[in-house]
């Protein structure tokens, strides 16, 4: 399964800019869907495309690892 690191990126980002930031700013900021970000912050395994991560990436300017991460589960083994 794929976790998302959403939370952690807006924290890192307030902190750095010492602005807070909220899903809908962040939505206007990267014309990702406000539902978009609110998925990745609060359900397991929600399917994004890869351009949604690119400009998050972007946004936040981290890596891709930095985003998301890939969790192993029980089906994996």
């Amino acid at each position: 399964m794929i976790r998302f690191h959403l939370r952690r990126c807006i924290d890192d980002y307030e902190f750095r800019t010492g602005q807070p930031l909220t899903l809908i700013q962040l939505a206007d900021a990267t014309g990702v869907h406000r539902a978009t970000l609110s998925k990745m912050l609060h359900e397991r395994g929600s399917n994004l495309t890869t351009d949604v991560i690119d400009r998050l990436c972007i946004f936040f300017d981290v890596p891709v690892q930095q985003l998301m991460e890939h969790v192993p589960s029980e089906q994996d083994h």
